[in-house]
């Protein structure tokens, strides 16, 4: 088994999915993960709204990342002077964002975002 890790993998799926009881603990986990996201997308536009209303297209992403539509420059200068860190096209992991940061990350990008 581990002279080939890609079979691991596949393996322990075969023994989730496999069983009735681990499928049904795992489908409940992936339910909680999505309401978790779709949670935090909303509070993220909810402190978006009242700073500025150019991102409307985050409202109809689903999964764990989302795209802002930040230049690269606008990107960096969130690393820069934010130290708000994701990829240059402007992905956003919407794991990373929490009750506790959302507003700074609307307020951070709201800055960087308002002279272009």
């Amino acid at each position: 088994m581990y002279s080939n890790p890609p079979i691991h993998g596949a393996l322990v799926v075969s023994i989730i999915l496999g069983d009735p009881e681990l499928k049904s603990l795992w489908l409940k986990e992936v339910k909680v993960t999505e309401e978790l996201n779709l949670f935090l997308i909303s509070l993220y536009l909810s402190n978006f709204s009242f700073i500025f209303n150019s991102m409307p297209i985050i409202l109809h992403q689903i999964g764990m990342f989302c795209y802002s539509g930040m230049t690269p420059e606008q990107v960096d200068r969130l690393t820069d002077e934010f130290h708000i860190y994701m990829t240059r096209n402007g992905r956003i992991s919407m794991a990373g964002v929490t009750t506790g940061n959302v507003g700074y990350l609307a307020n951070a990008i709201h800055e960087v975002t308002k002279a272009s």
